[in-house]
């Protein structure tokens, strides 16, 4: 593909189009996969053939090398309900520990084998200096085992390394998934509170802090640090920039709280209403409940609150009111919990608020009419699109989300009205222009975006019950007129260097701009304390990684890096996910060479099957310059496998099955993750056995009964 200049190796394909000068050169024409043109129509569809038949031969490849479950979780087709818990395990939470045991038990034990059951789930204890390892199980027994072996111990009268933890969880977890953290002190590594901010608007999950408070616990600093930032607030703006609560009860009553737990730890949760108001006044909210909306919870954090919800027909229902017409109120620490009655009316609903204190209110359900958003911008070139915003989108200029919304019977049975930005603090709306972009997929640009903290809301109208309905984003989103790019275009390696070069640029005031930079896993990192950005211009900066020598190949690691104005008046921030990946040497896949051990009778009746029996054995290697096999295992089959030893050079492995169950497929992964599969298919008995080979990858050779290859289909 060349933009710039017309030359190209010798016999080299161009990809084709106006905007390719070497399609010019011979081979003339190009072979653009992309679309079908005038001067590619010979050779598109053959480029779609062999790009598709790759990239199926790629995703079977990865599916045998992580197996059916974790595939299937790869390409989103799971549960989406991941489950994570951040504990303090100092000597005062004793209690809190026993407590959150219980909820994983019953989370588990309650919701087993159910559309509900959490598809992993995540453990990461802190202490004090220590936090972590972060835990994680898609196995809801190991969980069990992970968390009844947390112990109490250590730490004193000091803050904890919350922050740490919390950073490790975000990192480590799934995008959306619901986080919480229990612990009986403020922050002892308060600096983090920026980044994690910033990974919570990165991964969109949502986090809920529930605070014990023994009397001291809440007020303990930093020994030696007067911070006024590591207050219980702290807690209270991280929650309530994800979409989460911070709950604060004392020890005794924190059973009644994590009630919350249980409700959010759950599939098609949605938002339909949320805000804040700090400090407090008098003020009504209009939200709408539509036919497709169940388990509705109403959550209110704050004190001294005195409210009232009314339902379209004008039944209303007080705070102090624990069993109403409308549902039931429960009351603990800070935290209102107002469950609607499952006869709940559809329509528009109010709750008039009357505090003068900070407070906050969310409205949440089921529901399978759901949205998610991306703030985007575009890029231009030979296939103009629109890319992913990392950071917060930039201000002074319009913002563009897509928006993706999903129906009850998929995207045709929603309506979209409108989608708007508003203020989770404040009572502004703006809308957007929206351009339907087929399937459920909707290009919104905001010509003016609010000031300070927003979310998304959406309105229409469900086509299956003719109901309107709103939902709204979890998390809060804001501009700026900083903005800081960094494009990873490689891999890391173990025991080297790697310079990630980085571009600053502002809209606002120049100076010297504040640069700093995290990683999840502590690698050892040379960071510019400042680069100095002229008004309206940019610069550039690099930062360099040291990653140690023992580090496996296949570590991830996410690097936040933040830029902050002069006076701290603006910042912005890249989050960035990296790899470490061993230089790869080995590309060949294992080769198997099979024998039949026992010879095929498999009845032709198939109601005699279970009586019948048939046995292979192969054997496998990894060539002479191969790094190994790590795995063997099975699938689409219904039997016995053992094999040896896999360190050995020639791995011998046995089959045994029924003749109820006449396919096996044989999986062999190596150490640089090249897959190698056999499959064999039985032909019941219908006269003397045959073989024959169906190759559809590639060209085997058969010597007499024993035959060698990386991919094989054999029928029997």
């Amino acid at each position: 593909m060349g933009i710039l200049s017309s030359a190209k190796p010798r016999g080299k394909c161009s990809h084709g189009g106006a905007a390719d000068l070497t399609s010019s050169k011979a081979p003339r024409g190009g072979i653009s996969k992309d679309e079908r043109r005038s001067d590619n129509v010979a050779l598109h569809t053959a480029a779609v053939t062999v790009a598709t038949t790759a990239t199926l031969q790629l995703l079977d490849d990865i599916r045998g090398a992580a197996g059916d479950n974790n595939y299937l979780r790869f390409m989103g087709i799971a549960r989406s309900s991941v489950v994570v818990f951040v504990i303090d395990t100092t000597g005062s939470m004793k209690d809190d520990i026993l407590e959150a045991k219980r909820v994983v038990n019953e989370i588990i034990d309650s919701k087993k084998g159910t559309q509900d059951e959490p598809s992993q789930y995540i453990l990461v204890p802190f202490n004090d200096p220590k936090f972590g390892p972060l835990i994680k199980t898609t196995n809801p027994n190991v969980m069990k085992a992970e968390i009844a072996n947390l112990t109490a111990e250590g730490g004193g009268d000091l803050p904890e390394m919350c922050l740490s933890g919390l950073q490790l969880a975000l990192t480590g977890a799934p995008a959306s998934s619901n986080i919480y953290v229990f612990t009986d002190a403020v922050a002892k590594d308060i600096e983090l509170k920026e980044t994690i901010v910033a990974l919570i608007r990165s991964t969109k999950s949502t986090v809920s802090f529930f605070m014990t408070d023994d009397g001291a616990g809440a007020r303990r600093r930093r020994r030696g640090v007067e911070s006024s930032e590591a207050t219980f607030e702290t807690y209270n703006d991280l929650a309530l920039a994800s979409g989460g609560q911070a709950i604060r009860v004392t020890k005794e009553n924190l059973p009644q709280a994590t009630d919350v737990i249980i409700d959010s730890s759950t599939s098609a949760l949605v938002i339909v209403l949320q805000r804040a108001r700090n400090p407090g006044r008098a003020e009504t909210f209009s939200f709408l409940l539509d036919e497709s909306l169940n388990n509705i919870t109403i959550y209110i954090t704050g004190n001294t609150i005195t409210f009232t919800l009314k339902n379209p027909a004008g039944v209303t229902q007080k705070q102090n009111e624990a069993n109403g017409e409308l549902g039931t109120v429960q009351t603990v620490g800070n935290l209102y919990r107002v469950r609607l009655a499952s006869n709940k009316q559809t329509g528009l609903w109010e709750i008039s608020m009357n505090s003068n204190q900070s407070y906050t209110l969310k409205v949440t359900g089921q529901s399978t009419i759901a949205f998610i958003s991306d703030f985007v911008e575009t890029f231009e070139g030979p296939h103009p699109g629109y890319a992913l915003i990392s950071g917060r989108p930039q201000a002074g200029m319009p913002a563009m989300l897509l928006v993706s919304v999903l129906g009850r019977k998929g995207p045709a049975s929603v309506k979209v009205a409108d989608i708007a930005l508003v203020t989770v603090s404040g009572s502004e709306v703006v809308g957007g222009t929206l351009e339907d972009m087929g399937n459920g997929k909707f290009l919104v640009t905001v010509t003016k975006v609010p000031a300070g903290e927003f979310v998304v809301l959406l309105n229409g109208t469900d086509v299956v019950s003719s109901t309107v309905f709103q939902r709204q984003s979890t998390t809060q989103m804001s501009v700026s007129k900083v903005t800081i790019k960094a494009v990873v275009d490689r891999s890391m390696e173990p025991g080297k260097t790697f310079t990630l070069p980085f571009t600053v640029r502002t809209d606002a005031t120049g100076g010297s701009y504040k640069i700093s930079a995290r990683n999840d896993r502590d690698f050892k990192m040379n960071v510019p304390g400042s680069i100095a950005v002229t008004t309206g211009g940019n610069a550039t900066g690099e930062l360099t990684i040291t990653v140690p020598a023992n580090t496996p190949s296949g570590t991830d690691i996410t690097l936040t890096i933040e830029a902050v104005a002069p006076g701290a008046s603006d910042s912005n921030y890249a989050i960035l996910r990296l790899s470490v990946v061993t230089k790869v040497t080995d590309f060949t896949p294992p080769q198997c060479e099979m024998v039949i051990a026992s010879s095929v009778d498999c009845p032709a009746d198939p109601a005699a099957c279970s009586s019948a029996f048939w046995q292979l054995s192969a054997n496998l290697t990894d060539g002479v310059n191969g790094t190994g096999i790590t795995s063997l295992k099975h699938r689409q089959g219904a039997g016995s496998l053992t094999h040896t030893d896999l360190k050995q050079t020639v791995v011998a492995a046995a089959f045994n099955a029924s003749c109820c169950s006449l396919t096996v497929e044989l999986v062999a992964v190596d150490k640089a993750m090249n897959v190698g599969t056999c499959r064999i298919s039985i032909v019941r008995n219908a006269g003397p056995p045959s073989i024959a080979l169906s190759l559809p990858l590639l060209v085997c050779l058969l010597v007499s009964a024993l035959f060698t290859t990386s991919f094989t289909d054999l029928l029997i």
